[in-house]
């Protein structure tokens, strides 16, 4: 029986130019003082094949730190280390505003852009995304600007995160630089982007896909738990659980390296944002690599998820 194979391959980004490897790192929980530390983070996933890179300006109070922490203390590690930004393909996003919630106006969003360089200390932003849609913003204003930032090498693609389809058609109809990505969370507990029309239409598009909390927000996660979890498993965790760790066992591999690996096989090759802050987790996520599925074990733990047959 055919079987659904994972390669560690770099691969394009989109139509944006840029090739990226099939797993990013997630920098939502990059935090604290320590520059040592914070640099080996971003070597082990390096380490790991990693080399696309994803933070945001808003990362930073949910670690009871200030807005723009998440990237200041990346920018931090530059400083120390030059040469890793040049190994990296760089991914921020920006249009959340501490109680607003959400402005993409054109001066805002350049506001955002031009923090955020100099927050990271670099003069470029390799891909920069709308954190979330302003619905008081119309899409063609919002392209004109990105579409200017590009132009003036700032910004060197556009996508876009937790956008429905027509939103993402919407900019992308305006932007005359194109929609390189577009990130929606998509794991074995989210499956919406299944059907919902996001992964059809990235595949029409040949747009990027990249997904976080592919760990369903760390309620799959293995000896990596995070600040506010450790609540009882529903239904639906305990049924996906019980599927992946069938699937690891096959494979010698843990739960999180088949929950990887499940975002992964689909056809929209979906790009998983690791976002443990271990380094040995962060290594141990090159696991995913090697893990295979026929498809009726890949439709398997989406039925587990669902908790009811496909028709």
């Amino acid at each position: 029986m055919t079987e659904i194979t994972l390669s560690p391959e770099p691969r394009p980004l989109g139509k944006s130019g840029l090739s990226v490897s099939p797993m990013a790192w997630g920098m939502w929980r990059f935090g604290g003082d320590d520059v040592r530390a914070a640099r080996e983070k971003v070597e082990a996933a390096f380490d790991a094949g990693i080399t696309l890179f994803d933070t945001a300006d808003i990362y930073g109070p949910d670690n009871d730190e200030p807005f723009g922490a998440s990237e200041l203390l990346l920018g931090r590690v530059f400083a120390e280390a030059p040469g890793l930004r040049d190994r990296m393909v760089l991914a921020s996003k920006g249009g959340i505003r501490m109680g607003v919630p959400y402005d993409s106006s054109p001066a805002y969003l350049r506001e955002a852009v031009e923090a955020s360089l100099t927050r990271l200390g670099v003069e470029r932003i390799d891909l920069w995304q709308v954190h979330r849609p302003d619905m008081l913003a119309h899409p063609a204003e919002v392209a004109a600007t990105l579409d200017a930032l590009v132009t003036e090498g700032k910004i060197g693609a556009v996508g876009v995160s937790n956008h429905t389809p027509a939103q993402t058609a919407a900019l992308a109809a305006h932007l005359t630089s194109g929609l390189a990505s577009t990130q929606p969370e998509f794991s074995c507990l989210a499956t919406a982007p299944l059907f919902d029309g996001t992964l059809d239409l990235a595949m029409q598009a040949g747009t990027a896909v990249l997904a976080w909390s592919p760990l369903g927000q760390g309620r799959l996660a293995e000896g990596d738990p995070r600040p506010g979890r450790g609540k009882p498993d529903d239904a639906q965790a305990t049924r996906v659980k019980a599927a992946l760790d069938a699937h690891a066992a096959k494979y010698g591999v843990d739960r999180t390296a088949v929950a990887y690996a499940w975002v992964m096989a689909h056809p929209a090759r979906p790009i998983p944002i690791v976002g443990t802050q271990t380094p040995a987790r962060i290594a141990a996520s090159a696991d995913a690599y090697k893990v295979s599925f026929t498809r009726a074990e890949w439709y398997a733990i989406l039925v587990a998820s669902l908790g009811e047959d496909l028709p």
